[in-house]
């Protein structure tokens, strides 16, 4: 129940609740009446505003409330909450609620009033009741700890057992696998003929006598020696199996397997030994059964099928074993290293060819022909070759499937190098010849062998780099690779001569290409390439001397046609498309660069440096050889006389550069000069066009072939090579605006002196008044007009400086020309009619007052001569526009040129009228 307070109470009120409220509430008084007095115009603005101050929800006090509910209770917060309700309601409403929290709480108490009161009485004697219950838990407790206990001495007993069982178990197959070490140690020793620790008395008979006995019946019967293959095939595989027990019980430290390791390391030795004596003797019967001169062999082909089926198991067994360096000890020892001291040695190059060695490999039924060898010695093509590329095949070696039961791939025959008058192809050749004949099948046998195991797959932490057969690298490679550059180094890296040396360099590039092509897969090309041997061959190459000798003896060349700084025209065609020798040097210095007789792909970037050398060394030339351009501060000068003259500026005054007012005829002197001046200028634009044109092409056609991949990178500064090439000919090529501008201004003077003549029209009108015949023919000066641009492109001449530039020079070189001479024209004709006007003032000025007769016939004799003037000045524009027109000029669309026709088809006041009006309108 509310009450109302006194004044006395509001007093005593610490928060000023009810003076708030009282503020409260005029606030809200004020609102509603600004509401009814606002104007009609802030409907929408009001609207908007009441959608934005719009009240929340009215949310009546309850037990959800989060406020209320909260852990610690924030006045605050809960005020904030309620900020649109005014104090006095807030009151209210919080009296209601507490009100209404007593009445739950007085009914909950009467609901459990009578369960309340009896809880005392409930609970009576329950003490002892749980007293009762606490000693037979306490004895249940005793015997569950007491048989957990015996449960445990069971499971730690049971566990104990079970552990000396395993142990005993652990022991036991421990004792099996001694067991089967010491079988297998008795068992190998007996298959290898050694004598065992108590046979004292036999021990040296045994094993010295047996051993060699049976390598001696082996070598003499070839049923014996493949089942002596066999034979140590079994004993590597009982070897592969004692070894893999010995390393299990290497696990733990054992007497018996310490005592019998030096029995393990003989067994190996002599299983070494017996496979290299086995291996070494099939490989010399294969080799020996022909000689080294390629002469038909003696052998079979049956007996070589067995010989190479022995050769494969006996690969498979060094293979099982891990010895790939020992089969390729045995066949360096065996196949290659008396043949490659027979072959290569210091005169080997100045020896005379044998006449047995065959020029061409061997024809075997069944293969396709050998491919077209590539040119090494006379005629070297334009591109280099690169690797893989030489010898062309049609089919990819490393896809063949590589058999191993002794049967030959279908794969070419190795390709052979030209050894026209070339020695050192000619050994390259018999090289590739025992290879491709000896050793060849050998590799594939063993690239088979280990694709088949699975060796070529290197364990982690392996020592070996390449595990597996490499004998290309480690066998061919090797011998032939050192045997060069020991015996043979002196002459084939000598770089003092340099054709010589890039001859060599080629053919040996071109040998190593064909040995790769011998290589059974990618994994041995690329273990040859990073052969110790293969890395220092190629670092014998002196490339950098081959190139400073290159470059010195090219820029000799072109420094010697390059001392004379002069522009000169040469009549030899042998030059063309260049006119000028030093042109044709620089483009010859180019392709120097280039050709198959200099270029070395390792050289490449090298080169591309001194090609834009090259281009940047002509520009300097043609600085130093071009006569001095006339500046513009001259142009505008001549432009500035002009027009303190009187003479227009033109449509296009305000951009172009007037051409100067002739006042009198040109010298002799100075048109021979001008004669010279346009011949150099034709010249140069005519060698740096036809320098960039051939330089673009050999860009095209060959540098971008030969010069590798650049590799791609984010780097905005990088320049490509074609773009550093179109920079270094846009420096050439940007001297060609400035001497057009020179040509133009020249062929523009020449022909404004051809306009001095049409001064003289009046005067041979007036002087033939007589006459009364209306001119029916142009002027003779105006065929004059473009008589120099004509002879400068060789039209209707027999040669012209410009000639080789008139295809796509005349149009707007003409056009230009064209331009200035019709504003030198309207000068002219602007001149000449103010003269006419002068003379017609002072005329009138002296004629007499009065006249009987009057002065009509004389009136009518100015007037006749004025419109044979005016026709005669019709025909001679008319006339040049034809001229004009017939060197590709666009005549009507030219803006001065019909301002001229306006102008001389206008009468003499209309012409004074006009020529006020443009002198008026223009700028100037």
């Amino acid at each position: 129940m509310t009450t109302v307070r006194s004044p006395d109470d509001s007093a005593r009120d610490p928060y000023e609740l009810d003076r708030l409220a009282e503020e409260l509430v005029a606030r809200e008084t004020y609102r509603a009446h600004h509401q009814q007095t606002r104007p009609a115009d802030a409907d929408v603005d009001y609207e908007s505003s009441e959608v934005e101050r719009a009240l929340p929800l009215y949310v009546p006090l309850s037990h959800d409330d989060k406020y209320l509910s909260a852990p610690t209770f924030d006045v605050e917060q809960f005020l904030l909450s309620r900020a649109y309700t005014s104090l006095p309601d807030l009151r209210t409403e919080l009296r209601d609620y507490l009100a209404a929290l007593k009445e739950e709480l007085v009914k909950l108490i009467n609901d459990d009033y009578e369960a309340f009161i009896s809880l005392s009485t409930d609970l009576r004697e329950e003490g002892t009741r749980l007293e009762n219950l606490k000693q037979p838990l306490g004895d249940l407790k005793a015997h569950v700890l007491e048989s957990k206990q015996t449960l445990q001495a069971i499971q730690d007993e049971t566990k104990q057992k079970l552990d000396r069982r395993a142990a005993i178990r652990e022991e036991k197959a421990f004792l099996h696998s001694l067991l089967k070490i010491s079988e297998s140690i008795t068992r190998l020793e007996s298959l290898l003929l050694i004598s065992s620790p108590g046979d004292v008395d036999k021990e040296t008979s045994n094993i010295e006598g047996m051993p060699l006995t049976s390598r001696a019946d082996t070598e003499g019967d070839d049923r014996t020696r493949g089942n002596r293959a066999k034979h140590i095939a079994r004993v590597a595989a009982e070897y592969t199996q004692l070894i893999y027990h010995v390393s299990r019980a290497n696990a733990e430290p054992c007497a018996f397997i310490d005592e019998s390791q030096w029995r393990v390391d003989r067994i190996k030795s002599t299983l070494s030994s017996d496979l290299d004596h086995l291996f070494a003797v099939t490989l010399s019967a294969l080799v020996g059964g022909k000689d080294h001169g390629s002469r038909p062999s003696r052998l079979s082909e049956i007996e070589k099928s067995k010989l190479y089926a022995d050769a494969t198991e006996c690969l498979r067994t060094y293979d099982a074993l891990g010895l790939w360096r020992d089969a390729e000890d045995v066949i360096r020892r065996e196949v290659l290293r008396d043949f490659v001291k027979k072959t290569i040695y210091p005169g080997a190059l100045s020896a005379p060819r044998s006449p047995i060695v065959p020029h061409t490999p061997f024809a075997a039924s069944g293969r396709p022909p050998s491919p077209a060898p590539p040119q090494t010695a006379s005629l070297p093509p334009r591109t280099p070759y690169t690797p893989f590329t030489a010898f062309a095949s049609k089919q990819n070696p490393f896809e063949a499937a590589l058999r191993t039961d002794g049967i030959a791939t279908t794969l070419a025959s190795a390709a052979i190098l030209d050894e026209t008058d070339d020695p050192l192809a000619a050994l390259y050749n018999t090289i590739l010849r025992y290879v491709d004949r000896d050793v060849r099948r050998l590799m594939e046998i063993a690239e088979a062998v280990c694709a088949k195991s699975g060796s070529r797959e290197q364990p982690a932490g392996s020592a070996d780099e390449y595990p597996g057969f490499n004998i290309m690298a480690n066998v061919v490679w090797a011998e032939v690779g050192r045997a060069l550059m020991d015996e043979l180094g002196g002459v084939i890296f000598a770089a003092g001569r340099p054709d010589d040396f890039r001859k060599h360099h080629e053919t040996t590039q071109a040998f190593i290409r064909a040995l790769e092509f011998l290589a059974p897969s990618v994994a041995s090309v690329e273990a040859m390439r990073k052969h110790i041997v293969f890395t220092s061959f190629e670092r014998r190459w002196q490339l950098p001397v081959y190139f400073q000798l290159r470059w010195k003896e090219i820029v000799s060349k072109l420094e010697e046609a390059l001392v004379t700084t002069k522009l000169e025209r040469v009549a030899n065609k042998a030059l063309a498309p260049f006119l000028t020798a030093q042109a044709a040097a620089v483009y010859d210095a180019l392709r120097a660069c280039w050709s198959a007789e200099v270029f070395i792909p390792e050289l490449s970037a090298r080169f591309w440096r001194f090609t834009l050398q090259i281009l940047s060394r002509y520009r300097t030339w043609l600085d130093k050889s071009l006569p001095p351009l006339e500046p513009p501060p001259k142009v505008a000068a001549a432009a500035a006389a002009a027009e303190r003259i009187g003479g227009p500026a033109g449509p296009n005054g305000a951009a172009r550069a007037s051409t100067p007012v002739p006042t009198e005829a040109a010298s002799a002197e100075s048109i021979a000069a001008d004669e010279a001046l346009l011949q150099q200028f034709a010249t140069a634009i005519t060698d740096v066009k036809a320098l960039e044109a051939q330089a673009t092409k050999l860009w095209r056609e060959e540098v971008s072939a030969m010069l590798p991949d650049a590799p791609p990178c984010d780097d905005e500064q990088t320049v490509s090579p074609e773009d550093a090439l179109q920079h270094s000919l846009s420096r050439l090529t940007s001297l060609v605006p400035a001497l057009l501008n020179q040509i133009v201004l020249i062929l523009s003077r020449r022909a404004c002196d051809a306009l001095l003549s049409m001064r003289s029209i009046p005067s041979q009108f007036r002087a033939m008044s007589t006459s009364k015949r209306v001119p029916t023919e142009p002027s003779y000066f105006v065929s004059l007009i473009f008589k120099h641009t004509k002879a400068f492109f060789g039209i209707q001449a027999v040669e012209g400086p410009g000639a080789a530039m008139k295809d796509g020079y005349l149009t707007p070189v003409a056009g230009e020309v064209f331009e200035l001479v019709t504003q030198r024209y309207i000068f002219f004709l602007s001149a000449m009619k103010k003269t006419e006007e002068s003379l017609r003032r002072l005329k009138k000025g002296k004629k007499s007052t009065y006249s009987l007769f009057g002065n009509s016939g004389r009136d009518d004799d100015g007037r006749a001569d004025e419109e044979k003037i005016r026709t005669q000045m019709v025909l001679d524009v008319e006339a040049f526009g034809r001229e004009a027109e017939a060197l590709g000029v666009l005549v009507k669309e030219n803006a001065a040129y019909r301002s001229l026709v306006e102008m001389a088809r206008s009468s003499l006041t209309e012409g004074k009228r006009w020529l006020f009006a443009r002198v008026k309108c223009d700028p100037c």
